[in-house]
């Protein structure tokens, strides 16, 4: 008889498997899988000592797993294997994939407890688990894009368009688009934003799907065409992962965490982060004069809203990788008016984000420059979206840029 079972010892999940790994039995194991990783489990013990037979479909299960497991740090280890899976994994070369062990010992040796590592500082804020390294660096540059003035009646026209190239901006968010002239881009503004100079939009239109331009130079000329935004430039002067000590976090106290970590009022923040139900907004429409509402009123005003913006009833992309991009203020008042405006009021930070493949994330805070430029460069991206703070995830890894 067939069984498969969750079980925790160690600290480890451990998934116990009876019986027959087959074409028909693959799929209970699969999604035993899917639902580990998809709750952050990066080590997956697997008991295999009473499997009496497993087909191929049942190798190419685990096979899969472990490739997405060892792109973040994770892997499935197998546990008390019986002779004749280790004459099927020695032919099917899965000997040199997975390690096996026999005993507790071997386990706990290879996956104890582990300490902090050397340089990695570690605390705890308000249920959440901060990870962080702290570098020396000099602060970051904040700069304003065009003005949002145009944007509440629709008003913006080809005066209004601010072309930055790759070169000048390593990071922002605003409403931006791709194309050498106003009149190549009008149609295409929406939601913006540019992580590490790689450029990523959601076009305003009926049908829109996101868009990017990957860019691999620094001394990049491409060029980003934009009617508002924000742009920072500058290094990392802390990096850190977040996880929920008891499960799932909101943004708005991810945000309040990063705080306790740095001494600075503004920040830059980029994120990574595994979604357990995403907030976005996004616009329907460009807000270029031709589109200007017919009754003169605001276009966030209730009689035009419906037709101008995207905005969530309840929330999206649940097991989807996000990757965000923005500002945060621990004192808005502190600020200049100017900055003040790039934050909606009630709030204290200004982010976008873009919806990614459903994927797990390396949780080693050390991996974050790594792990961000695969999520980039290997992930399909579907939306860019304004992320309210409602939004909520299992874990992250953030890289923090201090602002003067």
């Amino acid at each position: 008889m067939f069984e498969c079972t969750v079980a925790t010892d160690s600290g480890l999940k451990w998934l116990i498997v009876k019986g027959r790994v087959d074409g028909i039995t693959s799929p209970d194991i699969q999604a035993r899988i899917k639902a580990l990783i998809a709750g952050g489990e990066r080590i997956i013990v697997t008991d295999l000592r009473d499997v009496n037979y497993m087909s191929s479909v049942g190798l190419r299960v685990f096979l899969t797993s472990q490739h997405q497991l060892k792109k973040v740090g994770g892997e499935i280890v197998f546990y008390r294997t019986n002779d004749e899976l280790l004459k099927l994994f020695d032919m099917s070369g899965f000997d040199k994939i997975f390690r096996t062990r026999f005993t507790r010992e071997e386990i706990e040796k290879d996956f104890g407890k582990a300490s902090t590592p050397e340089g990695v500082g570690e605390k705890e804020v308000t249920g959440i688990l901060l990870r962080y390294i702290k570098q020396a660096v000099s602060s970051g540059k904040l700069f304003t894009i065009g003005s949002q003035e145009n944007l509440p009646h629709s008003e913006y026209t080809d005066k209004d368009l601010v072309t930055l190239k790759a070169k000048e901006i390593r990071f922002g968010t605003g409403l931006a688009s791709l194309g050498e002239s106003f009149e190549a881009s009008k149609a295409f503004f929406g939601e913006a934003m540019v992580i590490n100079r790689h450029f990523y939009f959601y076009p305003a239109i009926k049908h829109p799907a996101a868009d990017f331009m990957l860019c691999l130079q620094e001394d990049s000329d491409v060029k980003y065409q934009f009617l508002h935004g924000f742009g920072f430039n500058g290094d990392f002067a802390c990096i850190l992962s977040f996880e929920g000590i008891e499960g799932i976090v909101g943004l708005n106290a991810i945000v309040d965490a990063l705080f306790e970590i740095t001494d600075a009022n503004k920040i830059g923040i980029v994120m990574l982060a595994e979604s357990k139900g995403f907030w976005g907004m996004h616009l329907k429409q460009v807000p270029i004069a031709e589109n200007r509402p017919k009754n003169n009123r605001e276009i966030f005003d209730s009689e035009n809203f419906a037709n101008w913006m995207n905005f969530p009833v309840e929330p999206d992309a649940v097991n989807h990788i996000v990757a965000g991009v923005g500002i945060a203020v621990k004192e808005i008042q502190r600020e200049k008016q100017e900055i003040q405006d790039l934050i909606a009021k009630g709030s204290h930070f200004h982010l976008h984000a873009g919806i990614l493949d459903k994927a797990p994330l390396s949780k080693d805070v050390a991996q974050f420059e790594p792990e961000l430029d695969r999520v980039l460069t290997q992930l399909d991206v579907y939306k860019i979206q304004h992320v309210l703070g409602q939004s909520r995830f299992g874990n992250g890894l953030v890289g923090i840029v201090e602002l003067s």
